[in-house]
Parts: C-alpha cells; sequence; structure tokens
C-alpha cells in the first residue's frame, strides 16, 4: 500500500481515553482509540488501511508525480 498524508486530529477525553480522528472524503469519517496516543493512531492507521481496501484510496489524496 502506499504511503498517504491524512489529516488527522488526538484528543484525550475526560475519562482518558485517547481518541484519533481522520476524514478520508466528506463522507467518510474514521476512528481510533486507545489507552495511550500512539495505541490511538495505531487503531485509526488500522482504520484507514481497512477502509482504503474496501473501498480504495480517495483520488483527493493521491497524485502522480512525473
Amino acid at each position: 500500500m502506499p504511503q498517504l498524508h491524512v489529516p488527522y486530529v488526538v484528543e484525550q477525553d475526560e475519562d482518558g481515553t485517547w481518541l484519533a480522528e481522520a476524514a478520508l472524503t466528506p463522507d467518510i469519517f474514521l476512528q481510533g482509540e486507545g489507552e495511550t496516543r500512539e495505541a490511538a493512531l495505531e487503531d485509526l492507521r488500522t482504520s484507514i488501511t481497512q477502509a482504503t481496501a474496501d473501498s480504495g484510496i480517495p483520488d483527493h489524496l493521491v497524485i502522480d508525480l512525473p
């Protein structure tokens, strides 16, 4: 799988759980969570990998260079 650069945000909620969120398209929002920031990001990476395997990489995230 190619390397993707997807904007995301990571926040810790009031109970201490870390949440990582990204939007692949205006209609596809993905989330990861974990006990640590790193675990939430890894969960988000897994969600992104699964979503792109299922429906492909959105065109706006890919650019071909010469």
